[in-house]
């Protein structure tokens, strides 16, 4: 990558598709669309993490690109649950995929022990039974050399010569079918994280070059990883629950408060009812007490009249 190429690579990173005003670019893309890869925009992709490696996967399917990665960061939707549920399947994918492996590595390390073994045993076995030929064969020879038998005793050392021959072969077989290769197969272990295969008697330093491995530390990380969207995806589910159900209750509680369209009519009604009687009652008291009143004038204007015509 040249000089210029890192250089836009960097601004990509900072500012985005749009560092140059309107996105400029040929295909205009937007990060939400399904063939950008979402683990790319959270910083776990498994074929980025493992790259250069033992595990190396080659080339993601779905489409790495820095600059929408930075609009994405830059978005109100970085937090999104969408996003972080999707990552999540698929490291959970890649994550028993690779226990699936790790699990079909022990039994096939296990068997090719066992097979190694058993046929070290029966090579072994065949030495052991031409040492215990020879020792027989030296026994008798000793004793017809004891007793003068010149010509028995020969015979026995040349079959004892044929069987020493013969147990000389068989060890140079069973040495040359067992190299170091194999033999240090019996002595290996199966990586619990990465899948790699380790001595059993392998010393501090090969073990922290190992540990300390890029193939290694990635699957570390894809693991921490997974177990971090994990718990923010259970963070935003149990969120989602309580809002529903918070607002579901303040639903409730309005309709219970609210008097239904009925009743408000009814009320209504009853209300306009009592105005009216209101009316009518006030409306008869003031005529009740104009009618009164007249008969009142009336009556003092009598005794009025009255007491001027006796005074005369």
């Amino acid at each position: 990558m040249s000089a210029v190429d890192q250089l836009r690579r960097q601004l990509d990173e900072l500012m985005g598709t749009r560092r140059n005003g309107e996105d400029s670019r040929p295909e205009k893309l937007h990060y939400t669309s399904s063939r950008v890869c979402k683990n790319f925009l959270l910083n776990c992709c498994p074929y980025d993490i493992l790259t250069s490696t033992r595990g190396d996967m080659g080339q993601c399917k779905k489409i790495h690109d820095v600059a929408l990665r930075a609009d994405y960061e830059n978005s109100s939707k970085k937090n999104e649950y969408a996003f972080q549920k999707e990552a999540l399947q698929h490291l959970k994918n890649f994550v028993s995929e690779s226990e699936r492996r790790i699990q079909f590595s022990k039994v096939r390390l296990a068997e090719t022990q066992q097979i190694l073994s058993s046929e070290e045993s029966a090579r072994l076995q065949k030495i052991r039974q031409i040492e215990e030929k020879i020792n027989k064969e030296k026994i008798l020879a000793e004793e017809l050399g004891a007793s003068n038998d010149v010509d028995g005793y020969l015979k026995l050392t040349e079959k004892i010569e044929a069987l020493k021959e013969e147990k000389k072969i068989a060890e140079d077989e069973h040495r040359n079918s067992t190299p170091a290769s194999i033999s240090q197969q019996q002595k290996l272990r199966v990586c619990e994280v990465c899948n790699s295969y380790l001595g059993v008697y392998d010393n501090d330093k090969r073990l922290a070059d190992h540990f300390n491995g890029k193939l290694h530390l990635g699957f570390i990380t894809i693991r921490e990883k997974l177990k971090e969207l994990e718990e923010l995806v259970e963070y935003h589910h149990i969120k989602a629950i309580v809002s529903s159900e918070f607002n579901s209750e303040n639903i409730c509680n309005k309709r219970s408060h609210s008097p239904s369209p009925d009743n408000s009519k009814y009320h209504h009604k009853r209300r306009s009812r009592s105005r009216s009687k209101e009316r009518r009652h006030k409306h008869k008291s003031s005529k009740r007490d104009s009618h009164s009143s007249h008969h009142k004038r009336r009556r003092h204007s009598k005794d009025y009249e009255n007491a001027s015509r006796s005074n005369k």
